[in-house]
């Protein structure tokens, strides 16, 4: 049997997505990455998979002007790609049920909270704004609510006094640069299995 097949999806500067890359390139995450795809022409996130000789599918969201046919496009991308899992890594789009249903317990999505706290955008800041002492990252399997999918994985990251959201942004995305990898890891090797909300983690085979 072949190496697990993985695409990611990024918006932006794809630090979580280099993460991954370094992962793989190390040994740590027993996965293929067999592409990129992402919404934005500009993203930082091309220049990563260009070096790592990972092919890039650009689907300009502002190129359609529905959003039912850019998702259309970006099933269609997901399902050429033949992954076997997608990583939404600072992917900044909301994905319709439609979407998500096709790709259900194979979609994976990184957040910058301990979820169910703060989801959505800006979370550190709305973190530090409502003065919690412990904030964190959440890699979670993707539903159709918004970042409330089962969680897989947690880190936590102390809020300082003198933080502000890009302080605490920082060193939370260390942490997800740790989690992220160990989520797609776990998944590869087949040691999570979802009861309900809860997501088991089987041990290791030792066959």
């Amino acid at each position: 049997m072949g190496m697990m097949r993985c695409a990611v999806l990024a918006s932006g500067r794809g630090s979580d997505f280099q993460a991954v890359i370094d992962a793989v390139a190390e040994g740590a995450c027993p996965v293929e990455l067999v592409r990129l795809i992402t919404d934005n022409p500009s993203a930082q996130a091309i220049g990563r998979a260009d070096r790592a000789g990972i092919p890039v599918t650009i689907l300009d969201r502002a190129a359609f002007t529905e959003r039912e046919a850019y998702e259309a496009a970006l099933r269609e991308a997901m399902t050429a790609s033949s992954a076997d899992l997608f990583v939404l890594a600072g992917y900044m789009r909301l994905l319709s049920r439609e979407t998500v249903m096709a790709f259900r317990g194979r979609m994976i999505n990184i957040h910058p909270s301990l979820l169910p706290s703060f989801p959505g955008l800006r979370a550190p800041e709305q973190a530090v704004g409502h003065g919690v002492r412990v904030a964190g990252c959440t890699v979670h399997f993707v539903t159709e609510e918004m970042d409330s999918g089962p969680i897989i994985i947690q880190a936590c990251v102390p809020v300082l006094d003198d933080d502000d959201g890009e302080s605490l942004a920082a060193r939370i995305l260390v942490e997800e640069h740790r989690i992220l990898p160990e989520a797609i890891r776990l998944y590869a090797e087949g040691r999570l299995r979802c009861e309900g909300r809860r997501v088991r983690h089987l041990p290791a085979s030792t066959g």
